[in-house]
């Protein structure tokens, strides 16, 4: 609005509505539908692939639940998952077999990326820049708090090789010091356990319904309903029984360093 020189209450008084309406779509209070937002975009003078973004926006949120269909290339949706981090309050992640995105150093998430066939290997470095980007959120002020539930497979998984995983463990162990991140390990003896069905994120907000995120290969998953919400929040309670504490859990993961990736000099320190 402000590239149209307009006030809230301009724009109201143009489209003959309340100031309350514009406030609450502005805010993301009150979703719009697609002909309020195409009248706003309008009068904004807002056109283009901007405008075709909005509108498709304002046409999913009516939906609850979304599957978003990328197969091979560089996912679009990553910016709708970076959105919904942004916005989040806590974000609690289940990881059972690679270290999660947020918490990955560059030569880690290069291996990661690099082993994956259906991405173009003119992508890459694009895709390892974005998910390293996205860390920002971590250090990004507000009382945002994050939890991280590994599986113990995750950290003896020799990704990218020794180097790599000693470096990657002691990016673990400096970032669960940090007030607002916990990171906690699943033993391998536990068995079977509540997340067997594979990774997910959960995240929650302030003035919405909890999103839960799910990524495959070729696609991205939004679930959206109460009874989606209610499940996994049984899923992470039954973690949050059987995973080890979180100095048990940085005690494992510095036993795994040392013994599987340390060269006999390494020091793993906190700071």
């Amino acid at each position: 609005m402000a590239n149209a020189r307009l006030t809230g209450k301009a724009a109201a008084h143009q489209l003959d509505w309340d100031e309350s309406k514009i406030s609450r779509m502005l805010s993301g209070k009150r979703p719009g539908s697609e002909v309020d937002t195409a009248a706003l975009l309008a009068l904004c003078r807002v056109h283009g692939e901007e405008r075709n973004r909005l509108l498709s926006l304002a046409r999913d949120q009516s939906t609850q639940g979304l599957l978003r269909q990328h197969g091979s290339h560089l996912p679009k949706e990553v910016a709708e998952l970076v959105e919904h981090e942004n916005l989040a309050v806590e974000l609690i992640n289940y990881e059972g077999v690679g270290v999660p995105g947020l918490l990955q150093t560059d030569e880690y998430a290069t291996a990661v990326i690099t082993a994956l066939p259906n991405v173009p290997r003119s992508e890459i470095q694009e895709r390892v820049a974005i998910r390293l980007a996205r860390q920002a959120l971590l250090s990004a002020p507000g009382s945002r708090n994050f939890t991280f539930y590994l599986h113990e497979f995750v950290l003896r998984l020799p990704v990218g090789g020794p180097a790599v995983m000693s470096a990657q463990l002691h990016k673990l162990l400096q970032l669960s010091v940090r007030l607002n991140i916990t990171i906690r390990v699943l033993p391998a003896e536990l068995g079977a356990h509540a997340a067997f069905c594979g990774s997910f994120m959960f995240l929650e907000f302030a003035d919405f319904h909890p999103v839960i995120y799910l990524e495959s290969d070729t696609s991205s998953l939004f679930l959206e309903k109460q009874e989606e919400s209610t499940a996994y929040r049984q899923i992470i309670a039954s973690l949050a029984g059987n995973a080890l504490d979180v100095g048990q859990s940085r005690e494992l993961i510095s036993q795994v360093a040392v013994e599987l990736y340390a060269d006999g000099d390494d020091h793993y320190d906190l700071t």
